[in-house]
């Protein structure tokens, strides 16, 4: 006989600012499957390094077959996880990659509990997440950093990893 379903929530009073990234990496020839396995300790050593602002890293399995898989993380805020992701080395993943994806495609959308969605796909074949419904551009200009994407007025702190004109 079932039992009765134990329903808990979350009080995310104390998270004003919080944001949840969903990133994943998807092998789009076989020696993408070296550069995948190849990220796996780096992350790992990244997330136990504790950044200020990370609240939590999940890993999960999109598919076996082409092998994709993804990461799911909870930040304190979005200057948190920019500042991370303009930082080593994050900074030194990011600008191997887009000079040589490895054989490897990679995305993230980004979701703010105070309004707002961001997304970018770098070497994704087919149209995933938000990019299977939603109208899809160039990531240039105004589209080029998740801070513009958001609309996110100031100044970042630390510098981008790569300017726009660097991918020219």
């Amino acid at each position: 006989m079932a039992g009765k379903v134990k329903r808990i929530t979350v009080d995310l009073g104390g998270y004003p600012d919080l944001v949840v990234i969903y990133l994943g990496m998807r092998v789009n020839v076989l020696t993408g499957l070296k550069t995948l396995l190849g990220f796996g300790p780096k992350i790992q050593n990244s997330v136990k390094a504790q950044p200020d602002g990370l609240l939590l890293h999940e890993n999960f399995i999109l598919s076996l077959f082409p092998p994709h898989v993804g990461m799911r993380q909870y930040w304190r805020d979005f200057q948190s996880l920019e500042t991370w992701a303009r930082s080593e080395p994050h900074r030194a993943w990011w600008k191997q990659f887009l000079r040589d994806s490895g054989g490897t495609g990679f995305w993230h959308e980004t979701y703010f509990l105070r309004g707002g969605i961001e997304a970018i796909y770098d070497d994704i074949p087919q149209p995933l997440g938000l990019s299977a419904f939603a109208p899809t551009g160039e990531a240039r200009g105004a589209m080029f950093g998740a801070r513009q994407r958001l609309g996110i007025g100031g100044e970042a702190t630390v510098a981008p990893p790569v300017g726009e004109s660097d991918l020219n």
